[in-house]
């Protein structure tokens, strides 16, 4: 668990979720393939790292099925995260957050 993790106990959080996937109720991910899979996982397109303006941000938000968010997403935020992809900051070098 993250150290943000109280984040997603917020009924701030609770509410905008809600929203965001009555909004956008199919993955993203397995839309793409022209699969209709009911998500369940409101994804961070962009890392928060606690920062609360880019956590509650609308436009920062996905909606993912729990498979693509474990796999696919994780993965690539972890390959994302290899030092020789990222700076001291941990921000990645190609400048995309």
């Amino acid at each position: 668990m993250s150290i943000h993790s109280y984040l997603y106990k917020t009924k701030r959080w609770q509410k905008l979720r809600a929203a965001h996937l009555a909004s956008e109720p199919l993955c993203r991910t397995c839309k793409r393939t022209h699969l209709v899979v009911a998500a369940h996982v409101v994804d961070h397109i962009r890392p928060h790292r606690g920062d609360l303006t880019v956590f509650y941000e609308i436009d920062n938000l996905q909606s993912l099925c729990a498979p693509c968010h474990s796999s696919t997403k994780q993965r690539d935020e972890w390959l994302d995260k290899q030092p020789e992809n990222v700076d001291d900051d941990g921000y990645k070098l190609d400048g995309s957050w």
